[in-house]
C-alpha cells in the first residue's frame, strides 16, 4: 500500500511541475518603453570608419640607380621597427645585396677580361709596327743603292742604263707602297686600341655604377621624425622581407604627424551626400575620450571594389583640424561627416515609426497615429504631421499592438503633403545638397550641441 501511496504522489508532482513549466512558458511579456519626442536641431551624417594618415610626409627612397644594374627588385634584410623615432642621418633599413654582389663579381672578371685583351693588342700592334718600320727602312736602302747604281752606269751601253732605271723606278714604288701600307696599319692599329680602350672604360664605368648602387643598399634618414612602414598594392605593410621596386624605391616614410588625414571610404549609396567642404566630427577608437573636428578636402569622382566584397565604396580624404599628439597614422577613426542640418525639427527614435500598407504610424495610449514622416539619420526620424513636442510615443510597444485602433490624419494634410514631394520631385532637392557651417561666430556654437536637441529623449519603463 505504502509503495503505491508514493508512486502515486510522484506522478501528480510530475503532472504538476508539467502544467507549471507549459503554462509559464505562454507568459506574456508585458514590458513596454516609452520616448518623448524632441523639438531641436537635426543632424543628418553619413558615418564612416577611416584611417589615420598623415598629410604630407617625407620618403625614405632606396637605391636610385636599380634598373641601370639591371635589378628590378630587392627585398629587405633589416629595417628599424615601425614608429621608431630617428634623427637626420641614423640607419633604417640593410636591403639584400646578394644580386648586386654577384653582379658586381662578373663585372670584376669582365674588366680583368679587357684588360688582357688590351695588353694583348697593344703588345701585336707594337711588333706588327715595328716589323713594318723595319721593312720601310730596308727599302729605303734598297732605294738609295739603285739610285747609286743608275749613278754609276751613266757609262754603260744605253740598255744597260735603261735597265737601271726601270729598277730605280720599281725600288721607288715599292717604298712608297709600303709607306701608304705602313700608314693603314698605323690606323687599323689605333682603332684597335680606342675599341679594347672603349670596352675596358665602359666595363670599368659599369663597375663603378654597381659599387655606388650597392653602397646605396643602406639605407639612412633623410631627416628626423618617425619611421612608418610603407603599405603595399594588398594593403600590408612592408617591414622585413618585403620587396622595393626599381618602379617604386620607397622603403619607409618619416610623416609630418602635426597635420593629419583620415582616408576613409563611402559607399555607392552615400556618395552623393558627401561634398568637400562639408564638417566632420571625428573620434579615435583608441582614445574614445577625445573628440575632433574636421573638414572633406578631397572625393574621388571614381568608385572601387572593397576586398572581399562587392560592395562599391567612393575614397574620402578628410582633413583633422586639431593636432594632438596621440594621434598615429594608421589609428582607425570613426567619421561622422555632417550632411546637412534642420535648425528646428520634430524628432523620435527611428525604431518608433512602423509601416503598414504604405501607411506610417506610431503607437501611443493603446492607439495606432499615422504620422508622415521627413529625413532621417542613423537613429532618429522628423516627424512631419502626427505629433507635437512633448507626445510620449512606445519605443517598444506592448504585444498585439498591431491590432489597436488606427486614428488616421485628415486627407487634406496627407494630399497637401503628397502635393509637397510631387514639386520636389521635379527639381533637385536643395534640401539634400550639403549644409556647411563655419567654425567662426555664431555658427560655431552649433556645433557644440548635442546631436540631439530638445529635451534629449528621455525614457519611460513600465511594466
Amino acid at each position: 500500500m505504502k509503495k503505491q501511496l508514493y508512486i502515486s504522489i510522484g506522478v501528480i508532482i510530475v503532472i504538476i511541475i508539467a502544467l507549471w513549466y507549459f503554462m509559464g512558458g505562454d507568459t506574456k511579456n508585458t514590458e513596454t518603453i516609452e520616448v518623448e519626442t524632441n523639438l531641436g536641431e537635426f543632424k543628418i551624417a553619413v558615418t564612416t570608419t577611416g584611417e589615420l594618415e598623415a598629410k604630407s610626409s617625407e620618403k625614405i627612397y632606396g637605391p636610385s640607380n636599380l634598373r641601370n644594374v639591371r635589378i628590378w627588385q630587392v627585398k629587405i634584410d633589416d629595417i628599424v621597427p615601425d614608429g621608431t623615432v630617428v634623427d637626420s642621418g641614423e640607419f633604417v633599413a640593410n636591403l639584400d645585396r646578394t644580386e648586386l654582389a654577384n653582379k658586381l663579381k662578373d663585372q670584376e672578371l669582365e674588366i680583368d677580361q679587357l684588360e688582357t685583351q688590351y695588353t694583348k693588342t697593344k703588345l701585336d700592334t707594337s711588333l706588327e709596327l715595328r716589323s713594318l718600320r723595319d721593312d720601310l727602312i730596308n727599302l729605303e736602302y734598297a732605294l738609295e743603292e739603285k739610285k747609286i747604281e743608275l749613278e754609276q752606269s751613266k757609262f754603260e751601253p744605253p740598255a744597260t742604263i735603261r735597265q737601271v732605271e726601270i729598277e730605280l723606278e720599281r725600288a721607288g714604288r715599292n717604298y712608297d707602297q709600303s709607306v701608304k701600307n705602313y700608314q693603314l696599319k698605323l690606323e687599323k692599329a689605333e682603332a684597335n686600341m680606342e675599341e679594347v680602350t672603349a670596352k675596358l672604360t665602359k666595363a670599368q664605368r659599369k663597375y663603378d655604377e654597381m659599387a655606388d648602387v650597392l653602397e646605396e643598399f643602406t639605407v639612412y634618414a633623410p631627416q628626423s621624425g618617425m619611421v612608418i612602414y610603407k603599405r603595399g598594392w594588398d594593403g600590408k605593410k612592408q617591414g622585413i622581407g618585403s620587396q622595393v621596386s626599381t618602379w617604386d624605391n620607397v622603403v619607409a616614410t618619416l610623416p609630418d604627424l602635426t597635420k593629419m588625414i583620415s582616408k576613409t571610404y563611402v559607399n555607392e549609396i552615400d556618395i552623393s551626400k558627401v561634398k568637400v567642404g562639408q564638417v566632420v566630427e571625428l573620434g579615435i577608437d583608441a582614445f574614445p575620450e577625445k573628440q575632433f573636428t574636421g573638414e572633406v578636402t578631397e572625393v574621388a569622382n571614381i568608385g572601387e571594389q572593397m576586398q572581399n566584397t562587392n560592395a562599391k565604396v567612393f575614397e574620402v580624404l578628410i582633413e583633422v583640424n586639431e593636432f594632438d599628439s596621440v594621434m598615429r597614422p594608421a589609428m582607425t577613426t570613426k567619421n561622422v561627416i555632417i550632411t546637412n542640418i534642420i535648425d528646428s525639427a520634430l524628432f523620435i527614435p527611428i525604431e518608433c515609426v512602423h509601416t503598414k500598407d504604405s501607411i506610417s504610424y506610431v503607437v501611443k495610449a493603446g492607439s495606432r497615429y499615422q504620422v508622415i514622416v521627413g529625413k532621417s539619420n542613423e537613429n532618429e526620424i522628423i516627424i512631419k504631421e502626427g505629433l507635437k513636442e512633448g507626445d510620449k510615443v512606445f519605443l517598444l510597444p506592448p504585444e498585439g499592438f498591431e491590432e489597436f485602433r488606427l486614428v488616421e490624419l485628415e486627407s487634406d494634410i496627407i494630399a497637401k503633403h503628397k502635393s509637397e514631394n510631387n514639386k520636389k520631385a521635379k527639381k533637385p532637392d536643395d534640401q539634400d545638397s550639403t549644409v556647411v557651417k563655419s567654425h567662426e561666430g555664431k555658427d560655431k556654437k552649433n556645433w557644440d550641441k548635442p546631436s540631439r536637441g530638445g529635451k534629449g529623449g528621455q525614457r519611460k519603463k513600465t511594466q
